[in-house]
């Protein structure tokens, strides 16, 4: 079988049918039997859905017709599962789910309740049967899905992946925590509601600074720990899958950074997609930090752990509740849009938009063989336009400039991966 898959779809507007960037791609990504993108965006019309009292960084909406525009680019198969997904509420979510049903194109991650949001979902091709688990683990907790009782339904919502931070401190550490919280007394409150049983007791090799909890090591160290419940849910689903389809894609949207650049791979996000491919998935596709992240094969299974961005269009929202203009002392009745997002961005000189390593991505085109063990994988590099026709900003095409490539190599060596340009632009690795 044949896959393709592209990153994060920020889309906010229609996409012109003549748009010159469908010709330049459509039929790479046509190649894979299963064609993948992330919509990062929620769907509703303008008025039709409040907005949350957070978002995932912007309120970010369109309408839902963009769909057929991003299916124009030949995708069959979609996570709407990211940190956007309930920038407007409940209702949003609901809208978002109903349009991507009406699409017909296979989505997996979100759900009117916790078990539909983690179900894997499958498309039939006419080379075997793709399944997609669609998890993310940098989200708002009011955003995760509940689980179905006999008496209450289930909450709507996203399948996600908890990311507990694990802090250990020496002897020392903990002991001057311990004094200094008592100090200063940011533990009062939290230990007259724990005598009264609402809190757990803390452990002799345990501390607290405010809601903050620190645990007893040979080291000074800080760890990310997927919730181990979340995990076991996962598990479960990638089991399921593995029974019912020849193939399984495991989507993970994360933006959680553990390390000293957004491209280093978080511990954490490494350990999920190894465990994934142990239980039987075949492909991990990564998005989220908004930039390409490296490459890895993992027991003959392909693990991207960011693709990066196919469509970028922050500077098109048109819309945004009151709270966004609140976060920065502007006034939702008497500023812009436009007002916001200058401020933001300071003067439109910081941020994705203005940042070119946030405008490069790539498109992998993998083929396998009837056990599902990669056998060729090629690259075609993509850049989103920065300058020009404000109809274009954001919007993706064959890129021109191969220079991120060599950034992409070097950061994918240590994963054993090498990469060689070819004559017509694509990128061929080896492994």
């Amino acid at each position: 079988m044949k896959f393709t898959a592209v990153g994060d779809a920020m889309i906010q507007r229609r996409i012109p049918s003549d748009f010159k960037g469908y010709g330049e791609l459509y039929d790479f990504i046509m190649q894979g039997d299963a064609r993948f993108f992330n919509l990062e965006t929620t769907l509703n019309y303008e008025g039709e859905c409040y907005g949350s009292q957070f978002s995932g960084g912007t309120y970010i909406r369109a309408v839902p017709e963009v769909l057929d525009d991003l299916k124009l680019f030949g995708f069959n198969i979609v996570s709407a599962n990211n940190n956007h997904a309930l920038d407007f509420s409940y209702g949003g979510l609901g809208r978002t789910i109903e349009s991507l049903d009406e699409s017909g194109l296979v989505h997996s991650g979100l759900g009117h309740n916790l078990a539909e949001a983690s179900a894997p979902r499958y498309l039939d091709t006419k080379n075997g049967r793709v399944a997609l688990i669609a998890v993310n683990t940098t989200f708002n907790p009011s955003m995760k899905a509940g689980k179905q009782t006999e008496r209450v339904p289930g909450r709507p919502g996203i399948n996600g992946i908890t990311i507990d931070e694990k802090l250990t401190v020496t002897r020392e550490e903990l002991d001057f925590i311990r004094d200094l919280s008592h100090r200063i007394g940011v533990n009062v409150s939290r230990e007259i509601v724990r005598k009264e049983g609402y809190y757990p007791e803390l452990a002799d090799n345990e501390a607290e600074f405010g809601t903050i909890k620190f645990t007893l090591g040979e080291e000074t160290k800080r760890t990310l720990v997927p919730n181990k419940a979340d995990m076991e849910r996962l598990a479960r689903s990638v089991r399921e899958a593995k029974f019912a389809a020849d193939y399984v894609m495991i989507s993970i949207h994360s933006h959680q950074i553990d390390g000293k650049t957004k491209e280093d791979v978080p511990e954490f996000l490494a350990d999920i997609a190894h465990k994934c491919i142990d239980l039987g998935a075949d492909a991990i596709i990564g998005h989220g930090p908004h930039l390409l992240r490296p490459i890895e094969v993992y027991k003959e299974r392909p693990i991207f752990y960011s693709l990066g961005d196919f469509v970028n269009e922050l500077y098109s929202v048109e819309i945004a509740p009151a709270e966004f203009f609140d976060s920065y002392g502007l006034d939702a009745n008497k500023d812009t849009v436009h007002d916001l997002l200058k401020k933001r961005s300071h003067n439109f000189t910081v941020g994705l938009m203005e940042d070119k390593k946030m405008m490069e991505t790539i498109i992998p085109l993998w083929e396998t063989d009837e056990t599902g063990a990669l056998v060729s994988l090629r690259l075609m590099p993509v850049e989103l336009a920065m300058k020009g026709n404000k109809s274009e900003i954001g919007l993706p095409r064959k890129a021109d400039d191969l220079g991120f490539i060599e950034r992409l190599r070097e950061i994918s060596k240590p994963y054993g991966i090498e990469m060689t340009v070819e004559d017509d632009g694509t990128v061929t690795c080896k492994w």
